[in-house]
């Protein structure tokens, strides 16, 4: 999970030198850079399992269970994701670099907890579940976007480092 600073590019760079070392000397960028693609071909798939479900009323079950995978999958990225984090950083959330990506990291996974709660326990009716399961995707579209944009940020900030040490 790459994630945006609190601050602006100019206040704090989105990693040190010791940061990006560590960064790229761990194994934990690879799982992280295996799993999101994973996540959001699940994602995907989900998505047009519970549309089917919605617009036409079939397929329940397999949209119940395509959820319950998109969400074990949003455990493993955040869990894996905590101690990328601690290792690069030097804390499991929260770090300045993500701290806004970490936050609404929060909402998308209160979202998915959500569902599976209501899943369980049958609290809510299957329609409702499957809205509140949309109701996470748009969160988690919305986090999505968050990362990609700290990715771009950090291969910018890699590309003029570069052009500056070269100058």
């Amino acid at each position: 999970m790459q994630k945006m600073s609190q601050g602006t590019a100019e206040s704090r760079p989105l990693y040190t030198t010791d940061e990006r070392a560590r960064r790229d000397a761990t194994r934990w960028t690879l799982v992280q850079g295996v799993l999101a693609p994973l996540q959001f071909l699940a994602f995907a798939i989900s998505v047009t399992l519970v549309l089917r479900y919605l617009l036409g009323g079939q397929g329940e079950t397999a949209a119940s269970v395509s959820i319950v995978i998109k969400t074990l999958l949003l455990y493993t990225i955040m869990i894996t994701g905590c101690i990328w984090e601690k290792v690069v950083f030097g804390r499991y959330l929260f770090a300045p670099s993500f701290f806004w990506e970490d936050a609404f990291s929060m909402l998308v996974l209160a979202l998915h907890t959500a569902y599976l709660a209501a899943l369980w326990t049958g609290s809510l009716p299957v329609r409702e579940q499957m809205l509140l399961a949309l109701a996470a995707y748009a969160a988690y579209a919305i986090n999505a976007i968050q990362f990609l944009l700290k990715l771009r940020a950090a291969r910018l900030q890699s590309t003029a480092q570069a052009v500056g040490m070269a100058a």
